[in-house]
């Protein structure tokens, strides 16, 4: 008998605690833990190429869905800071036969710069140096999760303009190489 999968989809800008949370999934949930950044530092050291970003972003997601597929709980552990990302994982996983479990992760701009330089300090070799001006353009564009999308009750949204489906969407937005 095979149970129905979760799709765990922590969302937030760095450091404000998606990795510890998907690891806690990961072993309270018996979860496969997706987390970019150790994919990126284990291909590409202390670079953090701009190109490769959606790229393995990508793979993740095609590794992630495949298990859901399988019956095994996954945990995507990067920061989704668009709602067409979410909404198209959402309907990925619905269309698996999955349910979905999204938390978003939020702390002031102090506690964040705290924490990131703490990590900096203490495990240079998980993370890259962000300036105060990259994270404050980051929490600019983050589109926080309603309501209704943390907690499954709202529809998920009809794919942007120009796509007849969110997978067609999933696969412009997370191409499948390295232009």
């Amino acid at each position: 008998m095979t149970r129905q999968p979760t799709l765990f989809l922590t969302v937030g800008l760095p450091s404000t605690g998606k990795t510890t949370a998907a690891r806690r999934i990961e072993i309270e949930r018996d979860a496969l833990r997706l987390t970019k950044d150790e994919w990126v530092k284990a291909l590409y050291g202390q670079e953090n190429p701009a190109s490769a970003q959606d790229v393995i972003e990508g793979r993740l997601i095609e590794i992630g869905l495949r298990a859901l597929e399988l019956g095994t709980n996954v945990v995507i552990d990067f920061g989704l800071w668009g709602r067409d990302e979410r909404s198209a994982l959402r309907q990925a996983a619905a269309e698996r036969g999955a349910l979905v479990e999204m938390q978003y992760f939020e702390i002031t701009p102090a506690e964040q710069r705290r924490r990131l330089d703490r990590r900096q300090a203490e495990a240079p070799h998980t993370t890259w140096p962000m300036s105060d001006e990259e994270l404050a353009e980051w929490a600019a564009v983050i589109e926080i999760p309603t309501p209704g999308e943390l907690d499954g009750s709202e529809l998920i949204d009809e794919p942007p303009a120009g796509f007849a489906t969110w997978d067609e969407w999933r696969r412009h937005r997370w191409p499948p190489s390295v232009s």
